[in-house]
């Protein structure tokens, strides 16, 4: 059994749950964060991750990563990374599951097209609609509506990126019912949560992006990072073709940046006197971190990124017909909203902005594939392009 360190969450001092639950029937073993966890991996929200973009757009392709497999990724990591430093890891991994829920279909594309159509009812963000949908709009229980996670789940969830000093309607609602204490640092866990997350998507980018042909070796080696490991893989396999080492350089690569921030968070720690999980959020700045030579690295890996792979051509193609799609879908069920299937019919309420924010509900828990669909039954014909 891991012991954790004196400034992990404690199950035993949970906040608790929105809703009381009569705990009557016995379902394993299991502590409140990995109840959390179980219900997260349960939910069909989480299920629908296995068709939802995460770089490729209903790629036409087994091998490239979605949603589902990004999150499973970085709660890989996470996990790894709160092993080292004592923290929780149940709840380490239920936010790196959780993570990425409230993405619509065709990833950002897809959340710029509901921003736009949300202009002037409050807009939307995928980070709050994570919280609507654990906490509104999953239904499985029949006494309340959400997964009823803990606290600390739900504040992780809200803040794994830092506080939030601003925060839109949908996580705004959510902390009126339960607060969150939004303009606190979260939890250590919640920050790992976070910074893996970014190790996942910054390296399993690259190998897609050359797997699909948008990324060449010649490219990749321009960033100094890639650069340097590549030509330490090299040394390490001088008689294995080049194509057989990209593996390794992302694990090479992951395992430097797991390393540099599992021993900078050490240092920090230690530097600021950290005792308990309630000194962490006192502290009043993030703890878990890459040192200043890893970030500056990273940073110029995501400048890379941006300009050779998220903004080719080809995905700017792509992501220019999905949110034609998404748009499309909004403005048809907004004009005849008889079109909207079963219960989210019987439920669209009557005024604005609830009814529109109710459409966009309905749409952003769409699959990419089941857009696609929708669009050509209540929109019209959508020719998509080779690899959609």
């Amino acid at each position: 059994m891991t012991t954790r360190a004196a400034w992990a969450v404690d199950p035993n001092d949970s906040r608790g749950r929105l809703h009381e639950e009569q705990n009557t029937i016995a379902r394993g073993p299991r502590d409140c964060f990995q109840r959390d966890r179980d219900r997260i991996i349960h939910s069909i929200s989480f299920r629908r991750l296995r068709h939802k973009t995460q770089v490729f757009m209903a790629p036409d392709g087994d091998h490239f990563r979605v949603r589902l497999t990004h999150s499973l990724e970085v709660a890989q990591i996470g996990r790894t990374i709160a092993r080292a430093l004592g923290l929780n890891e149940d709840l380490t991994e239920a936010l790196c599951l959780a993570h990425d829920i409230g993405h619509p279909p065709f990833g950002h594309a897809g959340e710029a097209a509901l921003q736009t159509a949300l202009n002037g009812q409050g807009g939307f963000d995928h980070n709050g609609h994570t919280l609507r949908a654990l906490m509104l709009l999953e239904r499985p229980y029949p006494r309340w509506n959400g997964l009823n996670l803990t606290w600390e789940t739900l504040e992780g969830l809200a803040k794994h990126n830092g506080p939030v000093a601003d925060p839109g309607w949908a996580l705004a609602e959510v902390d009126a019912v339960f607060p969150l204490e939004l303009r606190q640092w979260s939890s250590l866990e919640a920050q790992v949560a976070a910074l893996a997350d970014d190790i996942a998507y910054d390296n399993h980018d690259i190998d897609d992006g050359l797997r699909a042909g948008l990324l060449t070796l010649e490219q990749i080696l321009s960033v100094p990072m890639i650069e340097r490991l590549w030509r330490e893989v090299e040394a390490r396999f001088p008689d294995v073709p080049l194509g057989r080492l990209f593996g390794e350089l992302i694990r090479t690569q992951i395992g430097q940046m797991v390393g540099d921030l599992i021993a900078e968070t050490k240092h920090r720690i230690a530097a600021g006197g950290v005792a308990s999980a309630a000194d962490v959020r006192a502290i009043g700045r993030p703890l878990v971190g890459f040192s200043a030579a890893m970030c500056d690295e990273e940073r110029a890996l995501k400048r890379f990124m941006y300009a050779e792979l998220y903004h080719h051509p080809r995905q700017i193609e792509a992501a220019m017909l999905a949110k034609g799609v998404v748009a499309g879908l909004f403005a048809a069920y907004h004009t005849d909203p008889t079109q909207l299937p079963g219960e989210w019919a019987e439920r669209l309420p009557e005024a604005e902005p609830a009814r529109s924010r109710h459409i966009a509900d309905f749409i952003a828990g769409m699959t990419d594939r089941y857009a696609i669909a929708r669009y050509r039954e209540v929109v019209g014909p959508i020719t998509l392009p080779d690899g959609f």
